[in-house]
């Protein structure tokens, strides 16, 4: 007896190369298409509120009260994404979040952020295929403005990402780290923590 195929955004999620011709790529372009729409009413919103008002009906997921999104605010999908309490994004965030994208409470991710959970094979004739692995940015981290985060990693908590810098590996808790690739610079102690400015 046949395996039953699991839904394309179970696939997805699960890092599955999912290609364009796959039979069920309908159900994604379906999210991207709402996606577009509904990202062009939260960027014109007035108000704090409003915001987030709309960027819950594009993630399906109260956003709490607590939490502040500027905008502009750019994701592909939206579907995947999880924002904790008192987290704060700055102006002009872009996350691509199909592999998943979670931020856990008290987050603080500068302007210019890129949470990015997609990529392709090398493979020349395979490249239009997409692979994801999931973001995680764990609890009072913070992201430096413009900062890039790659598919896979997480980001530990109360760590600081540098601003401009690009991480393509897991951060541990306690550190700041800098550059491109990012490495660590700096081990955060308790007395550090409030001194630390990665030019958010």
């Amino acid at each position: 007896m046949q395996d039953i195929k699991q839904d394309i955004l179970s696939r997805l999620r699960a890092g599955e190369p999912i290609r364009l011709d796959d039979p069920e790529y309908h159900k994604i372009q379906t999210i991207v298409d709402r996606t577009i729409q509904l990202s062009s009413a939260l960027n014109t919103a007035a108000t704090i509120p409003e915001i987030r008002s709309h960027l819950s009906t594009i993630t399906s997921q109260a956003i709490d009260e607590s939490t502040t999104v500027f905008a502009p605010f750019f994701t592909n999908f939206g579907r995947f994404i999880r924002l904790g309490r008192r987290v704060f994004i700055n102006h002009a965030c872009s996350f691509l979040d199909m592999g998943g994208i979670t931020v856990e409470d008290d987050v603080l991710i500068g302007p210019k952020v890129n949470l990015i959970t997609e990529n392709h094979p090398l493979t020349p004739a395979d490249r239009k295929a997409l692979v994801t692995k999931p973001i995680l940015i764990k609890r009072n981290a913070w992201i430096g403005a413009a900062a890039t985060i790659l598919p896979g990693v997480t980001i530990g908590e109360n760590a600081v990402v540098a601003a401009g810098s690009v991480v393509s590996k897991d951060v541990p808790d306690n550190v700041v780290v800098a550059g491109v690739p990012a490495k660590i610079i700096k081990t955060i102690t308790p007395e550090s923590k409030s001194s630390i400015k990665p030019d958010r």
